[in-house]
C-alpha cells in the first residue's frame, strides 16, 4: 500500500514560503513602482523649472531700455540710410534715441505717412524707405528678387537707401529674433558700413531655414567681414530697434516690407513688379 509522503507540516512549510516569495515579490514591484514615481516626480519637477527659466529668460529678453545710442549712418527716425552700397549717410550716429520720441500708436492705423519722408530735387538721388523685419518671409522675398537693382541703383547714385528694420513679428517668436536680427543689423552698420547688405541679404536668405541664434547671427556678420559678436551679444542697439518698431506703429506702418520711393507708396497688389514701378520713379526725376 502507498504513502503519502507529504506531511501537513511539510505542506505549511511549502505554502509559508511561498507565501514569503510573493511577499517579497510585491514589496520588490512596489518598490520598483515607488522608485519610478519619485522619477516621474523629478523629471516633472525638471521640466517646470526649465519652463519657468524659459519663461524668465524671455522675460528678460524683453527687458530693453527706452533709451539708447543710434549707429553709424543711423538717424533720429529709426533708420539706417545708405549712400552707396558700401557707404552710408552722415546722419545722427553717436546720438541717443528715447522711446518716448517714438509717438503713439494710432488707435486705428490711418494712411502710412513715414517721418521725415522727403522728395529729391531733379537730378538728385531719390530716397527710397524699406521697413523691413528680420522674421518676415515677404521681406525675404523682396530682398531674394531685388537685392541686385537696390545695389546697382545705389551705386549709379539714383537712389539712396534708408532701413527701417522694425519688429513687429516678436510677438509670434519665442526669442525675440525679429529685434535680435534688427539689432545685429544696427551692430553692422555701426561697425562694418560695406558689410552692411551683403549682410541683410545673407540673413534673409537663411529666413526659410528658420530662426538663428546669437551666436549664428555673429557668426553671419563675421562671413560677411564684420566681427560684432560682443555688440550682438549685448543687445547693443535693440533701445534703437524698439524706438523704430514704436515709431513705425505711430506712422501707422501697418506691415513689412513697407516701401516708399521718392514720396510714393508701392502697391504691390497694383505694381507687381517693383523693378519696373521704381525704375519710372528714378528716371522721371533724372528729366
Amino acid at each position: 500500500m502507498a504513502t503519502n509522503s507529504s506531511s501537513p507540516r511539510g505542506d505549511s512549510a511549502v505554502a509559508r514560503e511561498k507565501a514569503r516569495k510573493y511577499s517579497a515579490q510585491q514589496a520588490a514591484s512596489q518598490k520598483r513602482k515607488g522608485l519610478w514615481v519619485k522619477i516621474g516626480v523629478l523629471v516633472a519637477v525638471v521640466a517646470i523649472i526649465a519652463i519657468v527659466a524659459a519663461i524668465v529668460m524671455q522675460q528678460n529678453r524683453g527687458q530693453v531700455a527706452d533709451s539708447g545710442p543710434v549707429p553709424n549712418g543711423g538717424n533720429t527716425s529709426g533708420g539706417i540710410t545708405l549712400v552707396s552700397s558700401t557707404e552710408f549717410a552722415s546722419t545722427a550716429s553717436g546720438q541717443t534715441v528715447k522711446l518716448s520720441d517714438a509717438g503713439v500708436t494710432p488707435s486705428t492705423a490711418g494712411t502710412p505717412a513715414p517721418r521725415n519722408m522727403t522728395k529729391a530735387e531733379k537730378g538728385e538721388a531719390v530716397p527710397l524707405i524699406m521697413y523691413v523685419d528680420a522674421n518676415c518671409v515677404h521681406c525675404a522675398d523682396f530682398e531674394g528678387q531685388y537685392a541686385n537693382d537696390l545695389k546697382t541703383w545705389l551705386d549709379a547714385k539714383d537712389i539712396t537707401l534708408e532701413y527701417r528694420n522694425v519688429a513687429f513679428l516678436d510677438r509670434g517668436s519665442p526669442t525675440n529674433y525679429s529685434s535680435r536680427g534688427a539689432n545685429a543689423f544696427a551692430c553692422v552698420a555701426n561697425e562694418a558700413p560695406a558689410s552692411y547688405l551683403n549682410f541683410t541679404t545673407a540673413v534673409f536668405a537663411h529666413h526659410s531655414e528658420g530662426e538663428m541664434t546669437n551666436a549664428e547671427l555673429a557668426q553671419m556678420a563675421k562671413d560677411n567681414g564684420a566681427d560684432v559678436t560682443s555688440c550682438i551679444e549685448d543687445g547693443t542697439y535693440r533701445p534703437f530697434v524698439k524706438f523704430t518698431t514704436q515709431a513705425a506703429l505711430a506712422d501707422s506702418i501697418g506691415g513689412t516690407p513697407s516701401v516708399f520711393l521718392n514720396g510714393q507708396e508701392w502697391n504691390g497688389s497694383t505694381d507687381p513688379d517693383f523693378k519696373a514701378w521704381a525704375q519710372k520713379i528714378i528716371d522721371a526725376n533724372k528729366k
